[in-house]
């Protein structure tokens, strides 16, 4: 199956094509940056460019593969509302995948998982995974720095983010450091979940932000 893998939830993202074996490995066919800010020019247009260049149709796209969260409230919107128009159009299956369970995932660590990620203004993303096989999702919220370091200490705490990492292992505590995972660790992941009937219709799908907008904090804080 030719899977369509898409991450807009960041200050840059990627957008990769990859074929999944008889054997259940997914294999990048290739991966393109796309850049932050700018993603509602560039990925349909990318997309369209990595199709034609490795003499792929539209219609071989078997399945979207796309992370719907946490991040950037603008990055999300684009990717989602662009994935949702295509799978559409195609009448493929979409599936949404946490990068939180694939950092959790990717890291190679068993048992009970922390994996965060820099939301900014002093916050962290955070999911907590209890993770063999696959990853079962215990709970995921917006803490604040102190507040992950006080729940991290009895789990492993898998991160991009090294001063998150060092502020944990001063404490004494176990850390998988990674890279952001990219369109292979995704699409696994999405393939694992495709398997098991995690997908969605385009009307469906929703992005998963963890953290309410501004828009939000401020209508609920009206006189």
């Amino acid at each position: 199956m030719l899977l369509l893998i898409a991450n807009t939830s960041g200050k840059q993202g990627s957008v990769g094509l990859a074929r999944v074996d008889s054997a259940d490995t997914v294999n990048v066919i290739e991966e393109v940056p796309l850049v932050g800010g700018t993603f509602s020019a560039q990925l349909v247009p990318q997309i369209a460019g990595l199709l034609e260049k490795h003499g792929f149709r539209k219609t071989e796209i078997g399945a979207f593969v796309v992370v719907s969260g946490p991040g950037s409230f603008t990055g999300l919107r684009v990717g989602l509302a662009a994935i949702k128009a295509l799978a559409e159009i195609l009448q493929k299956p979409i599936v949404p995948v946490s990068l939180l369970e694939v950092i959790a995932v990717s890291s190679g660590t068993r048992g009970r998982v922390m994996a965060a990620l820099d939301a900014g203004r002093g916050e962290v993303f955070a999911g907590e995974y209890d993770v063999h096989d696959s990853a079962r999702l215990v709970n995921e919220r917006l803490f604040s720095k102190e507040e992950l370091l006080a729940v991290v200490r009895d789990l492993t705490l898998a991160t991009p983010d090294e001063n998150l990492a060092q502020a944990v292992r001063e404490m004494g505590g176990s850390v998988a450091l990674m890279e952001i995972p990219g369109a292979k660790r995704v699409g696994q992941t999405g393939w694992r979940r495709l398997q098991s009937g995690h997908i969605v219709s385009p009307e469906q799908l929703e992005a998963n932000y963890i953290r309410r907008s501004d828009a939000e904090i401020f209508a609920t804080h009206k006189p």
